[in-house]
């Protein structure tokens, strides 16, 4: 029935940006999460088929939620042989992408980058209860017929997953002045090669870690503490001002971020976590394939 088939488009349609946040928020890789809603679609074509889906938006929401927890689950297998430290792949939106208030409403919507990356240190079962519970406000049991168990046991694994984060989530939550103030003060050390005013920025824990998937070089280990993470910074800014890299400020996942770009490709993405007015964590993506997926200029 071509009707039905283009109402089940435009209502799909309408729920791909949502769709795709609740699996990003899962997987930590946009690339995954896009393939996961596009699957997805096929499914509910053919679910439809056999029975008209009522309620498109819970449909797809649990099939989409159980699709990206299969992946993740597979995707850690992966994640334990991968060389260095894996970061999440970040959402990255230019400034031009930002001039439509559409897009700034999904920007304001995208899961934060610090909030991915303490999601790591928890098992796909726990994260998947957290995200959809906590970030998407998804009842337990609907969330149970994601995740294979009861209600009860849902709320179980969102709540050792509050356990989990409680003592880093809300250190990074800061709102976007203070971020940016953070971000001027800590670009303006850097350039200007400035080791005490860097470290001025840093909090004295701060940690830094390196994604190079491998492939480029990057710390195979998180490199900890202001003065050694300061010194580590500086080293790097001063390989990209002989390189004559450019810098481009992005937003990821919402918030002002470090672009570095040699003859136009972006090569590395710094991405700083504030917490009381000073960087608490620094990540710097440099796998190729994570910031081709990024950068869609």
């Amino acid at each position: 029935m071509p009707e039905r088939s283009d109402e089940l488009a435009t209502e799909y349609d309408a729920l791909r940006p949502r769709m795709v946040r609740v699996a990003y928020a899962i997987l930590g890789s946009r690339a995954e999460a896009e393939d996961v809603v596009a699957d997805c679609w096929t499914r509910l074509v053919d679910a439809d088929a056999r029975e008209p889906v009522r309620d498109v938006t819970a449909w797809l929401t649990v099939a989409v939620a159980r699709a990206a927890t299969d992946v993740l689950r597979s995707a850690r297998v992966r994640r334990e042989a991968y060389v260095g430290p894996w970061l999440p792949e970040p959402f990255v939106v230019t400034a031009a992408e930002t001039a439509d208030p559409v897009d700034r409403v999904t920007l304001d919507e995208t899961v934060g980058y610090a909030l991915l990356v303490v999601l790591e240190a928890l098992s796909p079962a726990e994260r998947t209860a957290f995200v959809l519970h906590d970030v998407f406000g998804m009842g337990f049991p609907e969330i149970a017929t994601v995740v294979g168990r009861t209600p009860a046991a849902v709320r179980q694994l969102a709540s050792r997953a509050r356990a989990h984060l409680a003592a880093q989530r809300p250190r990074f939550e800061v709102d976007r002045t203070a971020h940016e103030e953070v971000l001027g003060r800590f670009l303006a050390a850097a350039a200007g090669g400035d080791l005490q005013a860097l470290v001025a920025t840093l909090d004295p824990d701060v940690v830094v870690t390196s994604d190079g998937g491998g492939v480029v070089s990057a710390a195979r280990r998180p490199v900890l503490g202001a003065d050694r993470a300061a010194r580590y910074v500086l080293g790097i800014v001063a390989k990209y001002v002989d390189q004559q890299a450019e810098v481009d400020l992005l937003l990821a996942n919402g918030l002002p971020a470090i672009g570095i770009r040699q003859d136009g490709v972006l090569t590395s993405l710094v991405v700083l976590t504030a917490r009381a007015g000073r960087v608490a964590r620094v990540d710097i993506v440099r796998a190729p394939a994570k910031l081709a997926a990024a950068d869609r200029r």
